[in-house]
Order: structure tokens, then sequence, then C-alpha cells
């Protein structure tokens, strides 16, 4: 009988047991794992970003001077073509006649002219023998005369019809990458027809950038001297990757812009590869004034809602909420200037999964220390 309680106080005790266990269990939070990296300081050069233009140094419209059948194509779409190479042919059979046509006609006038000088000649020797009249010598100096003007107006038309034959070979007039034709061979071409194509110039490519007053005034308030060939420009593209060029600035307008108050600036840079391509647009980072020691975090570390930017960082295992004011980008970071003061982990990557106060296991992130 006694044996017959025990059990059944047994089973009484792990009936109320195992659902205690169980909401322990429930309630224990479950550890998320996040990749961290450290908010260093290091030294980041005061910059100002604005968005800017790629253009071509040189970009030439290659058109046709002469109205002609096009018998080829000569060159491949997208190829890079140097100075001279050639482009299109014309039929030249037109312009082949019309040379030979004008050196006759200079031949005929040479022949001529040797006539209107043996005859001057013999007009002036008869006159000085009084065997002449002043008249007859008067019109054989007028037909030499004549003859002569005859002579340079048939070699100007000899000189036309050998530039338009040359012109039946249309070259490349600079070195650069050249676009798509937009005549085909069996056209008829003109100068009416428009560009054929086009040929940019590749390295280095200019990058032209709007600069407001505001930023001119703001230099001139600081004391410096703005000088612009010690600033240096880097590049950033739409995908946010950092061109690996570092541009100089050579040009800033005598002008305003007064319909946006604005100055264009333009840059210089390097373009061995080219990865800068005519009319892309770019956002453009101008370096300026000695290298100050900042707080900087990567960019896919923040996260914005609509009392501002913040970060996770991992305090006591933990994830923990830092609001910051950022000040500008450097590379693929951000500056910090308040809100951390270096040397917090901060979670830069598994951040969907995070939640102010849930528990984290953080693991360095791989290359943390060479970031840009």
């Amino acid at each position: 009988m006694r044996l017959a309680e025990f059990a059944v106080m047994a089973l009484s005790m792990a009936a109320v047991q195992a659902p205690a266990e169980l909401a322990h269990a429930q309630q224990e939070p479950v550890k998320v794992s996040v990749g961290v990296v450290s908010a260093e300081r290091k030294p980041v050069s005061s910059a100002l970003d604005f968005v800017g233009r790629v253009d071509a140094i040189n970009r030439v419209e290659v058109r046709a001077r002469i109205t002609g059948y096009l018998e080829a194509v000569l060159f491949k779409e997208g190829d890079m073509v140097d100075v001279g190479a050639p482009l299109y042919r014309i039929e030249s059979g037109l312009f082949k006649a019309a040379v030979d046509e004008s050196e006759g006609a200079l031949e005929r006038g040479k022949a001529a002219k040797v006539l209107s000088e043996v005859q001057l000649k013999r007009a002036s020797e008869l006159l000085e023998k009084n065997a002449g009249t002043a008249v007859a010598r008067d019109q054989a100096f007028a037909a030499d005369e004549q003859a002569k003007g005859t002579i340079l107006v048939n070699q100007a038309a000899l000189d036309t019809a050998k530039i338009n034959l040359g012109y039946t070979e249309i070259t490349a007039p600079i070195a650069g990458k050249i676009g798509r034709t937009n005549v085909t061979k069996g056209n008829v071409v003109s100068p009416d027809t428009g560009p054929l194509t086009v040929i940019v110039s590749q390295d280095p490519m200019y990058v032209t950038f709007p600069v407001s007053q505001r930023e001119f005034l703001r230099v001139q308030e600081s004391g410096r001297d703005l000088d612009v060939t010690q600033l240096k420009a880097t590049l950033r593209f739409a995908d946010l990757r950092t061109y690996d060029q570092v541009g100089v600035i050579n040009f800033v307008d005598v002008t305003v812009n007064r319909s946006t108050d604005t100055v264009l600036v333009r840059a210089t840079f390097p373009n061995p590869k080219g990865a800068l391509i005519d009319g892309q647009l770019v956002r453009v980072a101008i370096q300026s004034g000695k290298p100050e020691e900042k707080i900087v975090v990567p960019q896919a570390a923040l996260i914005a809602d609509q009392q501002g930017v913040y970060v996770f960082v991992v305090d006591d295992g933990k994830a923990s909420v830092r609001r910051i004011k950022t000040g500008g980008e450097s590379g693929n970071d951000v500056i910090v200037d308040e809100g951390l003061s270096g040397g917090e982990q901060v979670i830069a990557e598994g951040l969907q999964s995070v939640r102010p106060g849930s528990p984290v296991i953080a693991t360095p992130l791989p290359g943390n220390a060479n970031r840009s």
C-alpha cells in the first residue's frame, strides 16, 4: 500500500517538474552569430562630395566631306583606333577623273602661256624696230598676263580635285575608341548626312562637377588659400566601388552659373584600363587639408530610422544600440563624429537577426584592418 502511494507521488512530482523545465527552456534566448569590426581611429582627410560626369578630353564626330557612294566600312565597332587609321572608303572614280581633267586643263594653260610669251616678245621687238605698233605690243602683254592667270586658276582646280580625291579615304583624326557606324556600305553619304561615327579619347579622362558658392565661401572663411593644383580627387562608381586612380584639379571656370549658383570644376584622371567611360556619372570626393584622426565604421553597419542613424555594438555579449552622428564618407567607410569613442565591436554582418539586448556570438570579420 505504501509502495503504491510512493509511485503516485513520484509521478505527480514528475508531471509538475516537466512543464517547469520546458518553460525554462523556452525562455532561454537564442544567441545570434554576427560579424563584427572594430570602430577604429585612423587619419582621414577632410573631403567634399560632388556628383560629376566623365568627359573625354578629345571627342570627334567623323563626317563625310564629299558626296559619294560608300564602298566600305573599314573598322570594327568598339575597337581602339590610331591616328590615321582607315575608317571608310568612298567610291573614287569620279574624283580621279576630276583630277585628270584638271591636270589636262593646267597643261593647256601652260602651253597657252608659252605662246603668249613668244607673241609678247615678237611684238616688243617689232615695236623697237618701228615695224609694229604699241597697240599690238599691249595686246600681246595682256594676253600673256591672262595666260598667267589661267595657269593659277587651273592649278587651284587641280589642288581642289586632289583634295576631294583624298576625302574618299576617311581616316581617324585622333586616337581613341570608336563607336558604332551610323551608315553602312552601299549608302550615298555627303556633308549633310551627319556623323558617320564617333571617336573618343581614353587616357586620360576629364571629370567635371559643379561646386556651389557655399563651398567656396566655406573655404574662404577657413582662412586657407584655395590652390586647386594641391587638391586631390577620388571617384566612386554607382555600385560604391572606389576608382583606383587619383585625379588632380586642373580647371575652375571663370563664371558662375546664374541658374544654379555653381562653378564648374574639372579634374583629370588617368584611365589606363578604360574603366572610365565618356558620359558616365560618378561621385567625386575632393581631399583637402591635413589628415585628422577620426573614428570610422563600415557603411554596411549603419541603420536608419525615424530618430536618425544608429549601429549595433556588442556589449557584454549582447547587442546594444548606439546612436551616432556621421561626418561624411571615407572610401567604403563612414566617419563617426559622435556616438562612438573607438574600439567598440560594431556589428556589420547578420544585422537582420539582431534585436536590442539580444545575446550574440561575435566573430571578427576578415580584412578589418585593411578597410579603405
